[in-house]
Order: C-alpha cells, then structure tokens, then sequence
C-alpha cells in the first residue's frame, strides 16, 4: 500500500507541477515574474528540510513510526494544499480563452493593480492576452507537437529543453540527493545519525543557495549564472572525486572530511542556476502556443533521467564505488560544450581523466596491505 502510495503521488505530482509552475508565471507582476518564477522551483528545499529534519528525529524510535512519522509530516503540506486549492484563481488565459472576459480581467486587476480594472498595465497585459489568444486560434490547426521541430528556432528551444532535463538530474546531484547514505559509505561514514544530521544540513544550505540566486536572476542574467553553476560544479565534482579515491586508496579521515566538503560546494554551484533556472527558462523561451506542450516534454526527459538514477546509482555506487563518479563527469563535460566552453572541458577532461587512472593504477599495484586496507607510503 505505501509503495502504491507513492505511485500515486509521483503520478499527481506530474500535474501539479506543470500546472503550477505555469499559473506562477502567468500570476506574478510582470517586474517580479522571473524572480518568482525561479522561487517557485527553488522552494523544493524547505519541502526537503522538513524530510530530513523530521527522519533525523524519528530515525531511533524503536517502532514503524520511525518511518511512518516522516511520511505523515509530508502529507500535511498535500493536505493544505488540497483543501485551499478551491480558493486559489484561475488561469487569465484559460478565462479569456472559455469567453469569460470579466473574470479574468478581475484576476489581472486584483494581482497586478490592487483591484484597478482600468489601470494601464491591467488593460495592457488584458489586451495583449486577448490578441495572442485570437491569434492562437487562428493558427491553432498548425499548431501541433510537431510545432516544436519544424523550425530551427524551435528545435534549438526544444534541444535546450531536453538538455536542462537531462543535465539538471545527470551531474552528480543525483547521487547525493537519492543516494547519499551510499556516498558516505564509500568515504567510511556510516553512522547513521552522522550521515542525516549532515543531510538536514545541506537542505538548509542549499535552500539559502537557491533563493540567493533566484533573486539574482535578473540582475546577473540567466547564461551567466549557468556558466558560473557548470564552472562550480565541474571544479568540485572533480575534487570530490579525487578526494574519494583518495580515501579509497588511503583511507585517510581527511580525505572523507574533504569530500563532504565539496559536497557541499558542488551543491552551492548548482543551487546558482540548476534549482532557480530549469523551470523559469523553459518557460520564458517558449512561446504561449508551445509552452504546454514544451514543459510536458521538460517533464518527461526530467522523468527518464530520475528513473535512471534510482535504478542505476545505488547499483554502480556498490559495485565500483567512486570510479562510477567519472559518468556524471562526463555529462558535464558535455554540457559545458553546449553552453560553449569546447576548448577548456576538453583540457578538464584530459586532467580528470589522467588523475582518476594515475589513482586507479597506485591502487593496483600498491595492493592491499595487512587489515584488507590499501595505504600508501
């Protein structure tokens, strides 16, 4: 029943997100819609906060509330959301799009002008929705999911689609998020208590990472906090994973204390761009008639790679340990070329590559060493 349980969440939760993160979009005051946008996204790590902070205080009681007390901490917030969703407004578009012009003006008026219908940026954005719409009528026949390849325009919107998806869940992250009990086994931490009072606190610092950077976002501008977060995450990812194999080869406390620590770093770089940004970029580069069909699509590959790191993670985690760390390092080294950098990855790549085989041969010809330990000198 639990396991169904979370079937059926995962499946609504698929709806919620398409739908909300859009009303978001459509709800915020033109000046603050980027900002908000990002926060919308970024807030996934207070729901996170109280996920770990509520399982490292119910993790020793000797009883299935252990687990049950976290899972019903969660429903609360589904619960709320459930009870005051009837209270909340519609879509001004979908309003105008079903003939019913006086409600959403009412909307656009109530939330962008103190309740001012004639208000000139109400009237503006009213008359503007009302021209996109007609036009979207107008072309509405030819507007299908094969709308989203027929032009270059489109088709780099969609490629960029498809690589926020796949990079948001593919770099490393997905390790530590789903997985990090199985990281902190390879570095010689396994106190359970250790490794989820370290969990709660990288929800809170990654939670003050992300809102930091949504509301930088118009300040900075979206490609530079991109470079800045790929840059972040290529450096540290490779210092944890040196410092892993480190450990690995060693067994140096040092080492382990090192890799929690860029832990941390990598998360802060992408915290920068990655949380704020998938969501809000997807949808302001995509135009209104495609902006439904689009961030389902965003929705889908983001899918597919989490289906990949639940399945695939834990199993490469216990079988090689931290060599598995080079695909992900691989992923970044592709996406760095797509935000062009296709000079400087490859020399990073090189180096990597070079440092993780120099460790990887210490190890073997070294050997083990008394205590099934592999020191060096």
């Amino acid at each position: 029943m639990f396991i169904g349980a979370r079937f059926l969440i995962g499946f609504g939760l698929t709806f919620a997100q398409t739908g909300a993160a859009m009303l978001v979009t459509e709800l915020s005051y033109p000046s603050y819609r980027a900002p908000l946008t990002s926060l919308y996204n970024s807030l996934w790590y207070s729901g996170a906060i109280v996920a770990a902070w509520s399982t490292f205080g119910s993790f020793k009681l000797n009883s299935s509330w252990s687990w049950r007390t976290p899972s019903v901490l969660q429903g609360i917030p589904s619960v709320l959301q459930l009870s005051l969703l009837w209270f909340g407004p519609e879509s001004p578009r979908w309003l105008i799009s079903r003939g019913r012009d006086a409600q959403a003006l009412h909307v656009l008026a109530y939330y962008h002008a103190d309740g001012d219908k004639q208000d000139p940026l109400v009237q503006y954005e009213y008359e503007e929705i009302k021209a996109a719409i007609d036009l979207d009528k107008a072309i509405a026949a030819s507007v299908g999911w094969m709308s989203l390849i027929k032009t270059p325009g489109n088709r780099k919107r969609l490629t960029i689609i498809v690589a926020l998806a796949w990079f948001s869940q593919w770099s490393g992250n997905g390790l530590v998020s789903y997985y990090l009990n199985e990281v902190f086994k390879t570095i010689g931490i396994t106190s359970s208590t250790t490794q989820l009072l370290i969990n709660g606190v990288l929800q809170i610092w990654n939670l003050a990472w992300a809102i930091t950077a949504a509301s930088l976002v118009e300040r900075v501008g979206r490609r530079v906090l991109f470079l800045c977060s790929c840059t972040g995450m290529l450096l540290f990812f490779t210092l944890q994973t040196i410092c892993s194999a480190r450990y690995a080869v060693s067994g140096n406390p040092s080492a382990a204390h090192a890799v929690i620590a860029f832990i941390f770093l990598f998360y802060a770089s992408y915290d920068i761009a990655f949380t704020p940004l998938i969501v809000s970029y997807t949808l302001e580069i995509l135009p209104y008639p495609l902006r439904a069909k689009g961030y389902t699509l965003f929705s889908f590959f983001l899918s597919l790679a989490l289906i990949f790191n639940q399945y695939v993670n834990p199993v490469a985690l216990r079988k090689i340990g931290w060599k598995y760390y080079v695909s992900p390092f691989l992923s970044m080294q592709r996406r760095n070329k797509f935000l062009s950098f296709p000079n400087i990855d490859r020399l990073l790549l090189l180096a990597y590559l070079r440092v993780v085989l120099l460790l990887h041969l210490h190890n073997r010809n070294k050997g083990p060493q008394s205590g099934g330990d592999c020191r060096v000198v």
